[in-house]
C-alpha cells in the first residue's frame, strides 16, 4: 500500500511515474502554479535508477527538451535561465521515503505556525507545526509539513543553533513522518548532498537512502 501511496504521489507531483530508462521531460500544469508555500517550483524531477522524470511547465518542454539534447552535462546550470527564471536556484540533492518511521519517542507538539517566537521558516506553512520549546518558552526546533498532495507530504526540520546536538531533529522526523503516515500519505525527505547533518537525521529517523535523486529549480 505504501509504494502505491508512492507511486501516486510522483504521479501526480511530476505529472509522470514511473518512466523508462534515461530522463524523460514532461510536461505538468503544477509547475505554473504556486506551491505549497504560495511560491513556483518551475522544474522538479526525481530519479530512481537510470530513470529520471523532470518536470516543467507545459510552455517550457520544448527548450528543456532542446536543452537536454545539446547540452546535457549543463542542464543544471541551464536549468533556472531556460525556465525563464535565472536569478533562481539549483537544489540537487538525495530523495528519501519511510516505510517506517524510527520508533523513537514524540517529543514536539502540534501548535500554529502563527504562535509567537517561531522562525520565519516555519510561518510559511499554513497548518499546524510540530515544535519543541524549553521549560521557558524558547524555540528549540521545529518541524513542518509539505503537503504536495494526498499521497505524498515532505517533512522539513530545523534546530536553533544552541539546542542542537540533542537528537531532537530525529525524534521530530519521526513524529511527523508518522503523522503523515496516519493520515495515509506517504512522507518524504529531500536534502543537498553535502548536507551530512540531514543525511544523519534522515537515517536516525528511518529514511533510508536509497539511491533515488531529486533536483530542480526553487526560490532563493
Amino acid at each position: 500500500m505504501l509504494d502505491r501511496r508512492l507511486h501516486l504521489h510522483l504521479a501526480t507531483w511530476l505529472g509522470q511515474w514511473p518512466a523508462g530508462p534515461g530522463l524523460h521531460v514532461v510536461a505538468s500544469q503544477r509547475r505554473a502554479e504556486p506551491a505549497w508555500d504560495g511560491r513556483l517550483r518551475p522544474a522538479v524531477a526525481v530519479q530512481a535508477g537510470q530513470s529520471a522524470v523532470l518536470s516543467v511547465a507545459p510552455e517550457r518542454v520544448a527548450a528543456i527538451r532542446s536543452l537536454v539534447r545539446s547540452t546535457p552535462d549543463r542542464l543544471l546550470a541551464a536549468l533556472p535561465e531556460a525556465v525563464g527564471l535565472p536569478d533562481w536556484c539549483v537544489h540537487d540533492g538525495l530523495f528519501r521515503w519511510s516505510r517506517a518511521p524510527a520508533p523513537l519517542p514524540d517529543v514536539g507538539e502540534w501548535t500554529e505556525s502563527t504562535a509567537p517566537g517561531l522562525p520565519p521558516w516555519l510561518r510559511l506553512f499554513d497548518r499546524p507545526v510540530l515544535v519543541v520549546r524549553a521549560p521557558d518558552g524558547t524555540y528549540l526546533a521545529g518541524a513542518g509539513i509539505k503537503r504536495h498532495d494526498a499521497y505524498g507530504q515532505e517533512l522539513a526540520v530545523g534546530t536553533a543553533p544552541a539546542a542542537r546536538g540533542r537528537g531532537l531533529a530525529r525524534r521530530l522526523v519521526a513524529q511527523a513522518a508518522r503523522r503523515v503516515l496516519d493520515e495515509g500519505a506517504v512522507p518524504t525527505y529531500l536534502h543537498e548532498r553535502d548536507n551530512h547533518a540531514s543525511a544523519r537525521v534522515a537515517e536516525a529517523a528511518g529514511f533510508p537512502d536509497r539511491g533515488w535523486r531529486a533536483y530542480g529549480v526553487y526560490p532563493r
